[in-house]
């Protein structure tokens, strides 16, 4: 099924987007809407400087690989509230990532960024779908992405699919880093992703959490951050599944495999607590 663009003029107005969503609760249908969005957005110093200090990248002529999460969100945020959309937005959950860097992201100035939703899955509880993200610069293809994201509470019909499980891997701590309580609202600053459970524990506490928790993108750009030497700067396509969440404040541990074309890491807590597990491969 090909995607129907919709191609805007200017990148959409996030304040008027959440007020929309905050009023939308219910589930509408069970039918995704065929119709993407597309606009051309540029790449400014001053916000991206801001993102690497949130999550601790250093100075580089090159985006960093998770980056043109940021300057999508506004259309991501746009189709999932939009009237043909059927789920509400708050309380979507994020179950894992996708990215694939095509070509080196340097000297980028200004993007064409597409989003569109697509293979609607039953799940054990409720209904999950992707949400695709495609990034061109003046030369084409650049960068693309895939989040599954789960919305409890859908019917569908048909058999839940299963997922294997990945085997073990030996993994070595490579670093460890504090996730400070006001790390939510930081990432949020600099992404546009103002979800309540991220932002207080107060907040949290009104969608049923003891305290707020770590945004996912954060946790992965945080880890890609120290990741850096280990993977290629291109033809790398890097996956992770959110497990339990990063409950702020807490220590968080990255294990990882030797650099390499290939490799595997984890984002873990204390004990046996996985937060994440990864791998980056070449893209296929």
């Amino acid at each position: 099924m090909s995607t129907q663009w919709l191609d805007l003029a200017s990148p959409p107005h996030l304040p008027a987007i959440y007020a929309h969503a905050a009023a939308r609760r219910k589930i509408t249908g069970s039918t995704l809407p065929e119709q993407g969005l597309r606009c051309w957005v540029e790449v400014e110093a001053k916000p991206l400087a801001a993102f690497r200090d949130a999550c601790a990248l250093v100075p580089s002529p090159l985006l960093p690989p998770t980056y043109p999460h940021v300057l999508a969100f506004g259309l991501q945020m746009q189709l999932l509230t939009g009237k043909d959309f059927p789920f509400p937005l708050l309380g979507l959950i994020h179950l894992t990532n996708r990215i694939r860097v095509l070509r080196p992201m340097g000297n980028v100035t200004q993007l064409r960024i597409g989003v569109f939703v697509h293979n609607l899955q039953k799940h054990a509880k409720g209904a999950t779908f992707e949400m695709v993200t495609q990034v061109d610069d003046l030369l084409g293809p650049l960068w693309e992405a895939e989040s599954t994201l789960l919305c409890k509470g859908v019917e569908l019909p048909g058999p839940v699919s299963e997922t294997p499980s990945p085997a073990p891997v030996a993994l070595n701590e490579l670093t460890r880093w504090y996730a400070p309580s006001d790390i939510g609202r930081q990432y949020a600053r600099v992404s546009g992703d103002y979800n309540p459970i991220h932002l207080s524990a107060a907040s949290a506490r009104l969608f049923g959490l003891p305290s707020a928790i770590a945004h996912g993108l954060w946790i992965k750009a945080r880890a890609l951050a120290a990741l850096t030497s280990h993977l290629p700067a291109a033809n790398v396509e890097v996956f992770v599944a959110f497990k339990k969440p990063v409950r702020l404040p807490s220590e968080v541990i990255l294990l990882a495999s030797e650099p390499g074309s290939s490799g595997d890491f984890q984002v873990k807590g204390h004990g046996d607590l996985v937060h994440l597990i990864g791998n980056w491969r070449p893209v296929s």
